[in-house]
């Protein structure tokens, strides 16, 4: 059992009122006792309020069921207006433009790559926010972007040629010379075709810097006499480095699995390292140990005087929805408080140490909050009330929090433009969550029917109605120039090549940033924003008028009498359960909410709740509808379990499931499958912190 502290009448667990009063208020000028009064009265006052918003989203659902299994062929237009009825849809108010303030330039002005990483995990943390620049080379090098991927220990010159060759041909593309070709330039008497692209120079050690700027992102040229590689090089360049991920999220949500204060705590305290500007972890690579650190700032020498350039990615914060509680607190009836809640004061409170500090993250004097899996304008509007509370508490100017709103949720898809305007003075940042996205859809028209297989989702017209919808209503209502419009993960990290060649479509799309998986993913998709100017192309989007429809979003992805063979479904159901059994076997026995999990085909994908969401609910539907039964996924499950135990041989901490499949894991990956018609939205983390839970328990007997 957990040792707690009263605090202002909440029961709070020592651990995290050891944490917040120890290292956290201290240097905020906010009083423990004050913070404690406040907070308190907040989780009083809004914890009912939120409990009745997701008893309406069961009530919405619960009528939504009942209305197709009693309507099984009503037409679209019968279906909105029982939408429109049941207060699903909300009337469209009239045309208006955001007015959030004090937005950093990397959310309002410079498209670019976004990582999203798990802040429990310090190293992940550290490396994302030094992901503001990395090497080209060394991405094009160690990766398959030039269509293999190297071989053996050593250098590789003819390879290295090839990366030579790739810059360069990238820099003619993307800044072309005035007169020739980068393969010969002469860095002392450059003459680009568009002069405006340079920037400056530097000298680090023995690196002559040379600075561009395309599309607003910085590139730096390199020349290194000393360098092996410049010893290829006509021109004597060494490397290219790329202003690459300007922004990531850390993230308390879907990539961890923080399921009591002992949790929270190492997610609070990472954050706190990052906005105090002292994280630093000890790190052994080749035999070598070093402590890794937050990287300083560039500078440059330009005509009109230094210039410094940050040398960090903008960091955000993605706080956990409305949905979960969790055990670090108890309100006065000794029931647990909203872990969003707890996450909104806690994450704003560390903020402060670098709202009080010159050259940290935000220079706009802003703190950026991510909130997920909001469903419907009401949500939203209740987020906004959190941090209006939360300000006053910690006496913050009023929206010195912006809000990040996650549009993953079919309520908020098909209501989006009010989702904004109810947040229309804090918006920062909307962006599309495809997986989760469509594991709500799945889930809200599980009486429909059989939903097509996972393959086919994004051919479907709901998926290009939701893509396209999001970005026209986002710059209708004056995004541009002040928030994010973004795009979601490419999921492959081990295949670069086909990043390289698919995600520029997000850059076209008109998305201000898209997710990567790593910083050396968020190097090779900056050379996308190179080439697309983003802006202009959401200019070109917006002169076009609005393109998705809203009848073929509300249309579900079902297979209208479908005759798949038995391999078809035996793949579909055997895809599904390795992906689950492979994510959730790390959740429960080692806390890790994100990783790269093998796929049934051995190709590594990178897994979180979401990914874990649309597989689980879609295993869920076919047993609904007897595509499959209860005993032919089982088999399957414990099949692929065998499976995944394979894949993790490797791993010494791993506890394989196969062949007693009595582990917690186990049946916690079943849970999600054959009681996943019943959980709340489809959400896999009631399960997931139940089963962990269980788990840690049984540990500490």
């Amino acid at each position: 059992m957990a040792e707690r502290i009263e605090k202002s009448g909440l029961q709070v667990d020592r651990r995290l009122v050891d944490f917040l009063e120890a290292k956290v208020l201290p240097g905020t000028g906010v009083e423990p006792q004050v913070f404690w009064e406040k907070f308190s009265r907040m989780l009083h006052l809004l914890g009912p309020r939120n409990a009745a918003l997701l008893e309406t989203r069961e009530a919405i659902q619960e009528q939504i069921d009942a209305w197709h299994i009693a309507n099984p062929d009503g037409d679209a237009q019968q279906y909105q207006a029982f939408l429109t009825k049941i207060g699903y849809l909300v009337a469209e108010g009239p045309d208006f433009e955001i007015e959030t303030t004090n937005v950093d330039p990397e959310i309002a002005l410079l498209p670019g790559p976004q990582l999203v990483v798990p802040v429990t995990n310090a190293r992940f943390a550290l490396n994302a926010a030094n992901a503001r620049w990395g090497s080209l080379y060394d991405a094009l090098y160690g990766t398959d972007a030039l269509g293999s991927l190297p071989v053996g220990k050593g250098y590789d010159a003819d390879r290295g040629a090839q990366v030579i060759a790739w810059g360069r041909a990238h820099l003619n593309a993307v800044a072309p010379l005035a007169n020739g070709s980068w393969d010969d330039v002469d860095l002392k008497a450059l003459h680009l075709k568009d002069p405006s692209q340079f920037v400056g120079t530097a000298v680090r050690g023995d690196v002559q810097v040379t600075a561009l700027r395309v599309n607003g992102l910085l590139i730096e040229v390199h020349v290194d006499p000393a360098s092996r590689i410049a010893g290829q090089d006509k021109a004597g360049i060494s490397d290219i480095w790329l202003e690459s991920a300007l922004s990531a999220i850390m993230d308390c949500e879907d990539s961890v699995a923080a399921v009591d204060a002992e949790d929270k705590v190492v997610a609070y305290a990472n954050w706190l390292g990052l906005m105090k500007g002292d994280l630093a972890q000890e790190v052994t690579k080749g035999g070598k140990t070093f402590t890794r650190v937050l990287h300083d700032d560039r500078s440059y020498d330009t005509a009109a005087g230094p210039l410094v350039a940050k040398g960090r990615s903008l960091m955000l914060v993605r706080n956990v929805g409305h949905l979960m509680t969790n055990p670090a607190i108890l309100d006065r009836n000794g029931r647990e408080v909203g872990e969003g809640l707890m996450d909104a004061m806690c994450t704003t409170l560390i903020a402060m140490h670098d709202l009080q500090r010159e050259g940290g993250n935000s220079v706009q004097g802003s703190v950026y909050v991510v909130k997920p899996k909001m469903h419907g304008p009401d949500e939203v509007a209740f987020a906004v009330e959190i941090f209006d509370m939360v300000e006053d508490a910690l006496g913050l100017p009023r929206n010195t929090v912006k809000l990040g709103i996650m549009d993953e949720e079919r309520r908020t898809s098909a209501n989006l433009k009010e989702c904004i305007r109810a947040a229309k003075s804090r918006v920062a940042f909307i962006n599309t969550g495809f997986l989760d996205r469509t594991g709500d859809e799945i889930h809200t028209s599980m009486e429909v029917g059989p939903m097509v297989p996972k393959a086919e989702m994004k051919g479907l017209a709901w998926i290009t109605s939701y893509e396209d919808r999001n970005v026209d209503i986002g710059l209708a209502c004056g995004l541009q120039g002040r928030a994010q419009i973004g795009k979601g993960m490419w999921a492959m990290p081990d295949l670069m090549a086909d990043m390289l060649e698919a995600k520029i479509s997000h850059p076209m799309a008109g998305a201000n940033c898209a997710w990567v998986p790593s910083p050396t993913a968020a190097t090779l998709h900056a050379t996308h924003y190179h080439k697309v100017d983003v802006l202009a192309r959401q200019a070109e989007i917006k002169a076009g008028g609005p393109r998705g429809r809203l009848d073929d979003l509300l249309t579900p992805p079902v297979a209208r009498n479908p005759q798949w063979s038995q391999d078809v479904i035996t793949r579909e159901v055997e895809n599904n359960a390795q992906g689950i059994l492979g994510y959730v076997v790390r959740w429960i026995d080692q806390g890790v909410g994100c990783s790269k999990v093998p796929d049934i085909h051995d190709v590594g994908l990178m897994e979180d709740r979401a990914t874990c969401r649309i597989s689980s609910q879609a295993l869920a539907n076919w047993l609904h509808h007897n595509i499959v039964s209860e005993t032919q996924v089982m088999a399957v499950m414990q099949k692929m379990a065998a499976v995944v135990d394979r894949q993790n041989e490797g791993d010494q901490s791993y506890r394989p499931m196969a062949p007693h499949f009595d582990g917690i894991a186990f049946q916690a990956a079943c849970d999600l499958v054959f009681q996943g018609r019943v959980q709340p939205s489809g959400y896999t983390e009631p399960v997931l912190h139940r089963r962990r839970l269980e788990l840690k328990a049984q540990s500490n007997r």
